[in-house]
């Protein structure tokens, strides 16, 4: 039977080129050796991705750290969206790398998940690089952390960006209070800007609940290693195993809460499915889209 798949896929990479002061991962930079085997995990996973021609896959790339600063990261990219059974490529990038590798991928089934980082680059570098996107035809958002004191920044950012791009915002939840009463212009304001940002800002209770994650949706790392989604440690399977097919069934989320975009957007229960279409990797709503179109012919 043929299955219609969404992987998440995330390797040994855990170093950036940025070093943003709120940012948990990418505090590492490897030895050659070490990048040797997350080169060599990566082309692995897409040889295998290569050979299950008989199921439709999505592919999400959500490194530890930045991953389109290394040729290889690219060109799986690109050499995954001309796999006729490939309907979309995406990857979460700070976007400091150039684009022009772009143009020999399938333009169509590229996503990418674009987050800006004031302090870490200028503002209108990062614009040009989603103009690029545009001209490439590329299906793009764009997003930041919402630190207080990034609120100007956001703003201008979102008035600099075309109307059809995405801008969301995600929760500084590493600080309980950091909107609290005293700073709820600030939360309106991002709310403004990013409609879902009360969503993302929310710990959604998840135990017990359906998820797709584990069935249609479900990580891999470097050894072919499968787990449900990333804030679930238990190996279920490994795509290497004949019977990996078998891991994949129909499971209640064990987590208390679920507060991160690409885990709870799979929870069947908030229905954001039908909100992003054919946008949950890159995280493109479908009125943004609709926007895009109407925007193309006039």
């Amino acid at each position: 039977m043929s299955l219609n798949l969404t992987i998440l896929y995330r390797g040994d990479l855990s170093s950036c080129n940025y070093d943003c002061p709120y940012c948990p991962f990418a505090k590492h930079w490897e030895s050659k050796e070490e990048l040797q085997a997350d080169r060599d995990g990566l082309n692995r996973f897409c040889r295998w991705v290569a050979e299950q021609r008989d199921d439709r896959l999505s592919v999400f790339f959500t490194p530890w750290g930045e991953a389109l600063v290394r040729n290889w990261y690219r060109q799986a990219i690109v050499s995954l969206t001309h796999l006729k059974h490939v309907e979309k490529v995406a990857v979460q990038t700070n976007l400091s790398c150039s684009l022009e590798w772009l143009s020999e991928a399938v333009a169509t089934k590229v996503g990418l998940w674009c987050t800006y980082h004031p302090g870490q680059t200028i503002r209108d570098t990062f614009l040009r690089q989603c103009r690029q996107l545009d001209e490439l035809n590329v299906s793009y958002s764009v997003g930041c952390v919402g630190l207080r004191e990034h609120v100007t920044e956001i703003q201008s950012l979102r008035t600099q960006l075309p109307d059809s791009v995405y801008l969301w915002i995600n929760a500084y939840k590493s600080q309980s209070d950091h909107y609290d009463d005293s700073t709820i212009n600030t939360f309106n304001t991002f709310t403004a800007i990013d409609p879902l940002f009360p969503v993302n800002n929310t710990r959604h209770p998840s135990l017990g609940k359906r998820c797709h994650t584990g069935q249609s949706v479900f990580t891999v790392d470097s050894r072919g290693d499968m787990r449900r989604c990333h804030f679930v440690d238990d190996v279920i399977g490994n795509i290497h195993d004949a019977s990996y097919r078998d891991s994949l069934y129909a499971r209640a989320c064990p987590n208390e809460t679920c507060g991160c975009h690409i885990g709870y957007v799979h929870l069947e229960e908030l229905q954001l499915y039908p909100r992003f279409g054919n946008g949950v990797l890159e995280r493109v709503p479908v009125e943004r889209k609709t926007v895009a179109l109407e925007l193309a012919r006039t």
